[in-house]
């Protein structure tokens, strides 16, 4: 995190009240303490894992969430789309080193109102934290980068709409063949893999689209047009 002067705007207004979530506990308390230098925001708390965030969040009510997308137990992209779901008055920024597409509109998808990268200066994550907080979206000059070239080749190559953007390419893959019928043995063949690998992409399908079993899953992967290549 690259430190830069970020004198916070004149307002009345009370503080942000933050909470940031972030399995590496020396990046946590360094940017907590950034944070608690800017005039019109306080850290109220901080977690370490997804799950922790939630039971944070249903405590502590803070305004904002600066939350890491891969941590132990519950990714923040699932964390986020539980809070938003049933926390409307606490918005979620991702804060993550990771740079790739699928990870970005997962948390779009998730409801994120920001997204900026760890190597961003502070004066830029104090930024999208304060829009979060005004019911904005605002994302870091190094994703605004990656939307426009996104849609930039989407606009070139025409439209498309990809069914369930928060799960991976592969993800999508293994629903397609659980919504043909295929059992784990059989999509562990057709894919290469083993039977474990096809069950722990099955569980984070079932977390990520919020099912429970694979009967519903199959039901909202046909309705969204999977399962029709068996």
């Amino acid at each position: 995190m690259t430190e830069t002067r970020a004198d916070a705007p004149p307002s009345a207004a009370p503080a942000v009240r933050v909470l940031v979530v972030d399995d590496h506990r020396l990046f946590r308390d360094g940017l907590a303490a950034l944070i608690g230098r800017a005039d019109d925001a306080e850290v109220v708390g901080s977690a370490e894992t997804g799950a922790e965030a939630i039971a944070q969040v249903e405590a502590l009510r803070p305004d904002v969430v600066l939350m890491d997308v891969m941590m132990p137990d519950m990714n923040g992209i699932e964390a986020t789309r539980r809070i938003t779901a049933d926390h409307a008055g606490t918005a979620v920024v991702m804060l993550t080193m990771l740079e790739d597409d699928d990870s970005l509109f997962a948390a779009m998808c998730a409801g994120a109102r920001g997204y900026v990268l760890k190597g961003a200066d502070t004066a830029d994550v104090l930024r999208t934290v304060r829009a979060a907080a005004r019911g904005e979206a605002l994302f870091g000059p190094a994703v605004a980068q990656q939307l426009t070239a996104f849609f930039r080749h989407a606009d070139a190559t025409g439209p498309t709409v990809t069914a369930f953007p928060e799960l991976t390419d592969r993800e999508r893959e293994v629903l397609d063949l659980i919504a043909q019928g295929r059992d784990n043995a059989g999509i562990a063949h057709r894919l290469q893999v083993s039977t474990k690998t096809v069950s722990n992409h099955i569980s984070s399908i079932f977390a990520k689209l919020r099912v429970s079993d694979r009967a519903q899953a199959i039901v909202a992967a046909r309705e969204a047009g999977l399962g029709r290549g068996a």
